[in-house]
């Protein structure tokens, strides 16, 4: 049975635990602004001197998340941001370091390549992998356009760097590079995936040996799929990806529809 923290809130068990995976997108803030309540915990948190880490599913390097994040106002804890472009990152630097490959995703995610940028082909035909971060701006919402532009590249394999299907910014819901990966994996393309809720990233974000870890975040898909995998504890944030379904279904039939399970839940992180 999973337990209501939100009146007694997260400091009722964080006792518990020895180590925080703390999701950024859709807890920490909302794609436009910080969650007030969220910082507070993170806050607390520190001063209770619990180890955590904002875990996230960004197609990004960590210093480009640490940078929009003291964009935003939240100028400490930079030193725990791990996303799961840092993760990809350093897989291609380790395999594909020489590899040509197309990227396909928006202008704003080309810091994920700065270092190997020299590699990137303009035709996906010349490509030998393709890069996967997410839309191109022009195609936002038209899953099958990419069915069709992949068709013909199925024998190569894709990195995916960001597995979510799809995030909210503001109240405005957008495709993610997920659903692109998903797209290419009907026509039977090969995904390479990383981030929540593969494995590797939690090893490569912290020491997860021999502790007691709660994963916090908002998407069943990703962050509490994530921690069933692991056989980590987990906090769902009602308020999130999920709010409408939770609303209209109730939080338990929404679990049941998938296949999920919980510790605890909260509308939004509160201490």
């Amino acid at each position: 049975m999973s337990k209501n923290l939100e009146q007694i809130g997260l400091k009722s068990i964080v006792g518990q635990y020895d180590l925080f995976f703390i999701d950024i997108w859709g807890v920490i803030h909302n794609g436009i602004k910080l969650h007030e309540n969220a910082v507070k915990v993170l806050e607390e948190l520190s001063k209770n001197n619990k180890k955590f880490i904002l875990l996230t599913n960004a197609p990004r390097p960590n210093f480009t998340v640490i940078n929009t994040l003291k964009g935003m106002g939240l100028n400490k804890f930079s030193e725990t941001v791990f996303t799961s472009g840092e993760a990809s990152l350093r897989y291609i630097l380790e395999n594909f370091k020489n590899k040509k490959f197309f990227h396909l995703g928006p202008p704003r995610d080309f810091d994920l390549f700065r270092k190997f940028e020299n590699n990137k082909v303009n035709n996906i035909d010349d490509s030998e992998y393709i890069l996967c971060s997410g839309l191109f701006e022009e195609h936002e919402n038209d899953l099958e356009y990419y069915k069709n532009f992949l068709s013909t590249q199925i024998s190569k394999k894709m990195i995916c760097t960001n597995p979510d299907l799809i995030v909210d910014r503001g109240n405005k819901r957008e495709y993610c590079a997920g659903s692109i990966a998903k797209s290419f994996e009907e026509i039977d393309g090969e995904v390479i995936y990383f981030g929540k809720p593969y494995p590797p990233v939690y090893e490569l974000a912290a020491t997860v040996k021999d502790k007691k870890i709660l994963c916090i975040g908002d998407n069943l898909n990703t962050d509490i799929k994530g921690a069933m995998t692991q056989n980590f504890d987990s906090l769902l944030i009602t308020g999130g990806i999920h709010r409408q379904e939770i609303s209209n279904f109730s939080i338990e039939n929404v679990l049941k529809n998938y296949d999920a399970k919980i510790n605890y839940f909260q509308s939004e992180l509160k201490w």
